[in-house]
């Protein structure tokens, strides 16, 4: 076994994020064994606090969101009221003991608290400092505001997210948030902690949201580049595979996602069919064939699918070496038995809604398991505790705080 417990156990994380890739790169961080000390203010709550679902359909307060509670478990979060000059000095102090500071605010935020790179490298030489602006920390365009959404559209993702020929409809949930941003982030935290074990001296790491999220989807970019075409909404299909496509199935709302690449897929697709007349054209005897007549290789599948059960044909055609997969909602994922035997889900008790449903990072150690500890903190339930345990307040000087306003 290893010296540690928990791979980053030992490392402290000054958490100044909010809402999505910032909390959700924290959350992965927390799970690894950091320490993670997020700062709100009931003055500036994290404002996916009041983002459904909310436990019992209850909005009230800030400790009911489920969409908040899923980003932020294995935390401890401190009340900090960055409008008053002496909460600087607060964070001055856990930025002492930090070994990385994190935010995702629009870019000048940090330096109106004067807690920029160049001040803090000066109060923590041995500091990672890393920025997560919509769009970067320099270039015309680096102050401007957004979210999940604005960043769909920025990158691209929107413009794709419909059917052929059809209005945009959107992506459904900020992937970019979720997936791309998080992903970069934690990588180049990585990086540059194995940087500071070399040289001792920490360093930015900037992530701009925008060109992370192009990153994880060239192939639009590069079709332009090579050769000036638009790659438009393609809606379920593929350009190399046909079918490809999501077709309805037996039940109520239930469907199937089948995707047939190539001619040996192909041909174990017609087998589980029995062989129909139909797939023995020579309209379907080829992918550039099946390709032209698409919509109507997709009537004459879903036509086979719609009076059977998804979870029986997905079996059969993954026998016969098909891509196929039941499109699952969140109750048929959350009790897939395949996702449960992994411990992937977790339940944790919060103190305000009670047992609650988290799921872990999509990481698993042999040597420094992870770990769902803890549920969501309510906002400044460790107040306290950080600074008369962590930072070195006296009770009188942590209640002189309060009084000032300082951790409200």
């Amino acid at each position: 076994m290893s010296n540690f417990e928990k791979a980053l156990e030992g490392l402290v994380v000054c958490d100044f994020s909010w809402v999505g890739a910032g909390p959700i790169t924290t959350n992965v961080l927390g799970q690894c064994g950091a320490e993670i000390i997020k700062i709100e203010s009931l003055k500036r709550p994290d404002i996916l606090r009041k983002g459904g679902p909310f436990k019992d359909g209850i909005a009230e307060g800030f400790e009911r969101s489920g969409y908040f509670a899923n980003r932020n478990p294995n935390k401890k979060c401190i009340s900090l009221n960055m409008r008053q000059a002496k909460a600087r000095d607060v964070a001055i102090r856990l930025i002492e003991k930090s070994d990385i500071i994190i935010n995702n605010f629009r870019v000048g935020q940090m330096e109106k608290w004067n807690l920029g790179w160049e001040d803090v490298k000066k109060i923590n030489p041995r500091i990672i400092y890393v920025t997560m602006s919509l769009q970067g920390i320099d270039g015309p365009h680096k102050s401007y505001m957004g979210f999940g959404v604005n960043l769909n559209a920025l990158c691209g993702l929107t413009a794709q997210a419909c059917m052929p020929g059809k209005n945009p409809f959107g992506t459904g949930t900020n992937y970019t948030d979720h997936v791309m941003v998080p992903s970069h982030t934690l990588f180049g935290i990585m990086a540059a902690l194995l940087q500071r074990e070399k040289t001792g001296k920490g360093q930015t790491v900037e992530v701009s949201q925008l060109e992370s999220a192009i990153a994880m989807k060239p192939i639009d970019s590069m079709l332009y580049a090579a050769n000036k075409e638009i790659l438009g909404g393609m809606g379920c299909s593929d350009p190399d595979a046909a079918p490809h496509g999501v077709y309805e199935t037996l039940g109520y709302r239930k469907w199937l996602a089948i995707a047939v690449f190539t001619d040996d897929e192909w041909t174990g697709f017609k087998t589980v069919m029995g062989n129909p007349a139909w797939a023995e054209d020579e309209k379907f005897a080829t992918l550039a064939s099946r390709k032209e007549n698409e919509d109507e290789l997709n009537r004459y599948v879903e036509e086979w699918t719609k009076d059977k059960y998804a979870a029986t044909l997905m079996r059969q055609l993954l026998a016969h070496g098909v891509r196929a997969g039941v499109v699952n909602d969140a109750r048929a994922a959350i009790e897939d038995e395949h996702l449960i035997e992994r411990n992937f889900w977790s339940y944790l008790n919060h103190s305000e809604v009670g047992r609650t449903l988290y799921n872990r990072a999509p990481i698993m150690f042999s040597e420094t398991p992870i770990e769902m500890k803890t549920a969501a903190p309510l906002l400044g339930e460790h107040t306290d505790e950080v600074l008369t345990g962590f930072l070195g307040y006296t009770n009188e000087e942590l209640e002189q705080l309060k009084a000032e306003d300082v951790l409200t």
